[in-house]
């Protein structure tokens, strides 16, 4: 039976002033504020704020029974929004290019239908998480005693907006999504005028040289199985046509899937770093530092299929992944963290009559989304609420309410 889920105007507007209204990671203070105010306005929600920082949990206790987890995050990127939306960021630079706007409205919906239940079997906790774009947000959470302060899980549930057509769900049980670290690369080279390149070292060229090679890293040096990808994101160097600086900065994301893959990559990248600067001249050693790391997301198997199934039963529609994704998230701490189950799902947020039938097909069958798709962390990503919202609300409630069943009446339940 198909579960109906009316998504109230009162969300949708949520969703707009969020959208209008977004901060960077570990300063979503005026956020966790509207978070906590519209938490404490529904029926039954137990509200603590700061919770590592900026954080914000709500528990709804029900009669005794099973504890679930329900999580949304709520940073914003350095992204100068390009969309023609009337509800555009106000905030020059800063924009949900990620849709982390929506996952927090589409939570506070779900725990208004929940708050709105007569008898709820169980416990439900809300986690609404600061700063997942930098990998830190989950950890802090835990240090500061989340474990502690609110009953411990039998599952931890999420999910991810991306362009898909609104409502398609794709998860897989087992490894989901990549392990990430982010690298700076600082070359230190000796400045001079752009007439005499002679009489200096040029750090820029040294940095392109750089980049190319390090694009063809994963190309040349790694196997298929190990699927790394590499990306040179960003690059700085000088400031005037005429001046060769004297330094440069590139700064790199990796993705891989396996302990011993980034082990390989990032020694590699270290290697050609120092081979290249060595090479140039430098007058002094590279700097190589890792930082903004997150770690392989892993759905649990078992509870994944029960999930997907439950998912299925509720009438949305399920599309099983046949390999893990390059995308990161740092969700899966807050299962290990629990010692629980974790299930994580991606959601479609676009309007479906952008998909034409192919589309469609190309999609489901190898994963493959239309150029003209603006992605995450795309000045023009946005998803469509009105068509998005009310199933990524629908997914929540019927994920969460079937996990809450009693055991006796739920047999499948196995962790």
């Amino acid at each position: 039976m198909t579960r109906t889920v009316v998504v109230d105007e009162h969300w949708q507007q949520v969703y707009r002033h969020l959208h209008a209204h977004p901060e960077l990671s570990g300063v979503e203070d005026a956020t966790a504020d509207l978070v906590a105010q519209e938490l404490r306005s529904l029926p039954g929600w137990e509200v603590t704020a700061g919770v590592g920082g900026t954080g914000v949990v709500g528990v709804l206790r029900g009669t005794p029974g099973p504890v679930v987890w329900l999580r949304a995050d709520m940073d914003a990127l350095p992204v100068q929004e390009d969309t023609d939306l009337e509800y555009a960021s106000t905030v020059p630079g800063v924009m949900h290019a990620c849709g982390h706007d929506f996952h927090i409205a589409a939570l506070l919906a779900v725990c208004a239908e929940l708050g709105a239940s007569d008898a709820l079997p169980g416990t439900v906790v809300a986690i609404f998480q600061p700063a997942e774009e930098t990998g830190s947000g989950a950890t802090a959470m835990l240090d500061d005693g989340l474990l502690e302060k609110v009953p411990r899980p039998w599952i931890c549930l999420g999910q991810h907006v991306s362009p898909l057509p609104a409502g398609l769900i794709l998860t897989r049980g087992g490894p989901l999504m990549a392990a990430a670290d982010s690298v700076r690369v600082s070359l230190t080279g000796v400045g001079g005028h752009a007439s005499t390149p002679h009489l200096a070292v040029d750090p820029l060229a040294m940095a392109a040289s750089l980049v190319l090679r390090l694009q063809a890293l994963t190309a040349r040096q790694t196997s298929l199985s190990a699927a790394p990808v590499l990306t040179a994101a960003a690059l700085h160097a000088g400031q005037r046509a005429n001046i060769i600086a004297d330094s440069a900065e590139i700064l790199l994301s990796l993705r891989t899937f396996t302990p011993g893959s980034r082990r390989d990559m990032l020694e590699a990248i270290d290697r050609i770093v120092m081979a290249e600067a060595t090479a140039a001249g430098a007058p002094r050693e590279p700097v190589v530092e890792v930082f903004d790391s997150f770690p392989l997301t892993v759905n649990t198997p078992g509870a994944t299929e029960r999930v997907m199934t439950e998912l299925t039963a509720g009438g949305l529609t399920v599309f099983p992944l046949p390999k893990p994704i390059t995308g990161s998230e740092d969700f899966g701490l807050l299962g290990a963290a629990a010692g629980c189950p974790s299930v994580f799902w991606h959601i479609g947020g676009a309007d479906p009559s952008r998909f034409t039938s192919e589309d469609q097909e190309l999609l489901l069958t190898e994963g493959h989304l239309p150029s003209r798709m603006p992605v995450n962390h795309s000045p023009r990503f946005a998803p469509d609420p009105r068509h998005a919202l009310p199933a990524a609300v629908a997914a929540l409630v019927t994920a969460a309410r079937a996990e809450l069943e009693p055991a006796d009446k739920h047999p499948s339940r196995s962790r």
